[in-house]
């Protein structure tokens, strides 16, 4: 094995957890931006209407993007483990 295959392994598989992250995080970015712009605009400050949303949001994109997800896991892993 060459002696920097395991850093550019876990180089790949840092690039990989931020791929598979980024679409949650912006679709919780975008609605936390929309739900505090109408809590500005409404002077409603309730926490709970802060969250549940970006809670929703993020279970839905996360159940959508999820097969997409697996595949991109998969197909690193047995570069990983050696499989």
């Amino acid at each position: 094995m060459d002696p920097s295959a395991p850093f550019a392994l876990a180089r790949e598989a840092l690039i990989l957890a931020t791929a598979l992250s980024l679409p949650v995080v912006a679709a919780a970015a975008m609605v936390g931006l929309l739900v505090g712009a109408l809590q500005s605009a409404t002077s409603l400050q309730d926490a709970a209407l802060a969250h549940l949303p970006k809670l929703l949001v993020v279970v839905l994109t996360t159940a959508l993007a999820g097969p997409w997800m697996e595949r991109r896991v998969t197909a690193l892993a047995p570069r990983a483990f050696g499989g």
